[in-house]
């Protein structure tokens, strides 16, 4: 299964939607990234992604976005695949 790595804050509809969608396709261990306890990784988080705003799903080296871009992918048939390879990036 491919590492999934989320930025994510306490309060977020969103991000709980996403871990919710991530955990039916059988992801058991997301690593998650808490933007609102420090504000240097709210900051490595719009570096990196370019995005104010959480969740920001990262599956192995790919961004895939937010939730909304992560459920597009579900509907599309791309997440699973996505997820199932032991290294998206390679």
């Amino acid at each position: 299964m491919a590492k999934v790595v989320m930025y994510t804050s306490a309060v977020c509809p969103y991000c709980m939607n996403a871990e919710r969608l991530l955990k039916q396709k059988g992801v058991t261990d997301i690593e998650k990234i808490r933007v609102d306890l420090s504000p240097e990784l709210r900051e490595e988080m719009m570096t990196r992604t370019g995005r104010r705003t959480v969740p920001q799903i990262y599956i192995d080296a790919l961004h895939v976005g937010g939730f909304d871009d992560l459920h597009a992918l579900d509907v599309k048939g791309e997440l699973g695949p996505l997820l199932a390879k032991p290294d998206s990036a390679a």
